[in-house]
């Protein structure tokens, strides 16, 4: 368990615009940044991180938490594996009550095949650089494709022993177990249960995850034989799915989120070569097909993707029907071609760093334009193939979801194409229209509609600033008038609704100093819970946070808005999340350009925190004259009807009193 002081000093040194902007590329806008949420797909974002309030919050998904609640969700990490994550990129040493053996597996079975993983990689490295077979073939491979010592060792590659069991018996001497070799691909057992290597006499390519953690391998065979398979690559497992993978998207983040460009290769080579030439912004593909989850993360940290191509013309046709995925989930497509025979890998051993960074710069083409005249080429002046050409074209044009960027790319190709642009947009709106239906009436380019999501009735409801001068006659005609009373179904909803108001007052504002009154030396937070003696809070999460907070002022402590948010209890810190974050933010246009002054909950807090309490006692005397009512219609005894009708008009005199103040009607 590690200790509190190791968590305080973690929790005290971490910034969440750090944290998530290693996995997220975050813009500034007001006083929080944003970008597309990591949880859920998006093309719209509405992932907003306050790094004032050290939290994280997704207005679509709901998502939300602090730097360590992001690596648990993010990584899947449980919670001691996200502070020590947050511990190691910050250098803290971390403290535990018990420290777990070294180089062992880690109790938890998951962490357990990252432990070996690793292990593996360091193996494969300090073979290729010690071992005999290594240096003689491995290093010597790398060597002869050109790649510098820099590149090998940022890359950890390796060499893996043409022996059966080699790295099984390295890793069971130091003590890792044979079923966590089996699980992460790196050992197969055969039919007669004899554990043996899977990558046996290969060249080794580690594939890191987003944190820098070994994940998977690529091994290449250095043989001839035609019967073994040029590359084996590691099986799916907990911690490796191939789909959702990027090689090379460790080493490539930063550059690609400060160029606002990722480079596409096709293999393991290719990204080294680039590296090499010093374009840092490359990634492949890890050995599969292009799938929309590894678009999906080059779209988290930009929205340019430029594909470098091999020269084969076979190859660039069949991943010419493949890029339609880029440009459906809205990224700018570019694509360089290189001459006739040659990759980025071989081309960059060719020519060279220098010539080689200009090629790229000086060749890059948009997709649609650069398909349209590789397609028009080989069809030549046969007037079906120019035909179904064109529809081809249209048919990618029409999954841009951008109809801006559509528009334009109708006009060009029109030019392009010999065709006139009323007929494109024609067959672009037929395409359209038949993608609409076929999705079920799902949204105009048949994509169910993500970013935000409408406010929430507590958000709506709580979206008015109390009024300076005290409530007016009926403070409800003053709300968003999108939300009307009536329309809050029942008592326990609104019972709930005024119960998190106060949590959120506690939450905003119980640090600050009382004014009013003549109250002297008081916070609002004690001044809140002294007004909360009579009442009880019947949702759990907020009666936790209520008992908290009672709790701690008991005992001389007054709580901080962060204790709620970064608590381990995911209930309760979701909850606080929810209550200090808004999906909304006031322009500054309203007073620099309208002059108009909107006033904020915080000018009258008087207004505010008792608004709030005395909404809330409102709510819970009405639900005790409700069950007053009942009683007294079952009563019998003359008597103790005597007793209820005394007690209902005590409380419908402290409802009247109540309703005074919030300038509500009481029927009679």
């Amino acid at each position: 368990m590690i200790n509190h002081e190791t968590i305080n000093k973690i929790m005290e040194t971490v910034r969440i615009d750090e944290v998530v902007g290693e996995f997220v590329s975050l813009k500034k806008r007001g006083s929080s940044l944003i970008g597309n949420c990591p949880f859920h797909n998006e093309k719209t974002p509405s992932f907003n991180v306050s790094v004032a309030k050290g939290i994280y919050k997704c207005f679509g998904c709901g998502k939300g938490g602090d730097s360590v609640h992001f690596i648990m969700d993010h990584e899947k990490y449980s919670y001691p594996e996200a502070l020590k994550f947050l511990a190691r990129k910050y250098n803290i040493e971390v403290e535990e009550t018990v420290q777990s053996p070294q180089n062992l597996e880690a109790q938890n079975a998951r962490e357990s095949l990252y432990i070996v993983s690793e292990y593996a990689a360091n193996y494969f490295a300090n073979e290729l650089w010690t071992g005999d077979q290594g240096r003689a073939i491995g290093l010597s491979y790398f060597k002869e494709r050109g790649f510098r010592e820099d590149i090998v060792n940022k890359f950890q590659l390796g060499y893996s022993p043409d022996i059966w069991d080699a790295l099984i018996l390295s890793a069971k001497g130091a003590g890792h177990k044979e079923e966590y070799l089996e699980k992460t691909g790196l050992a197969i057992r055969n039919d007669k249960g004899k554990l043996y290597d899977r990558f046996r006499g290969r060249v080794m390519f580690p594939i890191h995850n987003f944190t820098g953690r070994v994940i998977g391998f690529g091994g290449r065979t250095l043989k001839t034989d035609k019967n073994v398979p040029k590359y084996v690559n590691s099986p799916e497992s907990d911690i490796y799915h191939k789909s959702n993978v990027l090689y090379g998207l460790f080493h490539a983040k930063k550059a690609i989120r400060d160029t606002d460009n990722c480079y596409l290769v096709e293999g393991y080579a290719d990204v080294l070569a680039v590296h090499q030439a010093g374009i840092e912004n490359v990634v492949a593909s890890s050995g599969t097909s292009l799938t929309t989850e590894q678009i999906r993360l080059i779209g988290r940290f930009s929205q340019n993707v430029t594909i470098l191509y091999d020269g084969d013309a076979a190859g660039i046709k069949a991943s010419l029907r493949g890029l339609d995925m880029i440009l459906e989930e809205g990224l700018n497509v570019k694509v360089v071609l290189f001459p006739d025979g040659h990759d980025p890998d071989s081309y960059m051993h060719h020519v060279g760093a220098g010539e080689f960074k200009a090629y790229i710069e000086q060749n890059r083409k948009d997709f649609i334009l650069y398909k349209a005249s590789i397609l028009l080429k080989e069809a030549g002046t046969d007037p079906i193939k120019r035909a179904g050409i064109i529809r081809d074209i249209v048919e990618s044009i029409a999954k841009i979801p951008d109809d801006i960027k559509a528009s334009v790319f109708i006009r060009e190709c029109s030019g392009l194409l010999q065709v006139e642009e009323r007929i494109l947009i024609s067959e672009l709106n037929k395409i359209r229209m038949a993608k609409f239906k076929k999705a079920g009436n799902a949204g105009p380019s048949g994509q169910q509609s993500g970013g935000h999501q409408q406010p929430s009735s507590f958000q709506q409801q709580n979206s008015y600033q109390p009024y300076p001068d005290g409530p007016p006659d009926n403070l409800f005609e003053h709300a968003d008038a999108s939300v009307p009373v009536t329309e809050i179904p029942d008592q326990v909803e609104t019972d709930l609704i005024q119960e998190q108001e106060i949590v959120r007052l506690l939450l905003a504002f119980g640090h600050q100093q009382v004014t009013w009154d003549k109250i002297d030396n008081m916070y609002i937070g004690s001044f809140i819970m002294q007004n909360l003696a009579d009442v009880s809070f019947e949702d759990p999460v907020c009666k936790s946070i209520i008992d908290t907070y009672r709790n701690e002022i008991e005992e001389g402590h007054l709580p901080v808005a962060s204790q709620f948010i970064n608590n381990q209890d995911r209930k309760i810190s979701e909850l606080a999340i929810n209550l200090s974050t808004s999906p909304y933010s006031l322009s500054e246009n309203w007073y620099n350009k309208h002059k108009i002054y909107v006033r904020d909950e915080s000018v009258n807090l008087k207004g505010t925190i008792l608004g709030g309490l005395f909404h809330l006692k409102k709510g819970k005397v009405a639900r005790m004259l409700t069950d007053l009512s009942k009683e007294i219609k079952s009563e019998e005894d003359p008597t103790n009807l005597e007793i209820l009708m005394q007690r209902f008009i005590f409380i419908k005199g402290v409802e009247r009193e109540i309703s005074k103040y919030l300038g509500t009607v009481i029927l009679k």
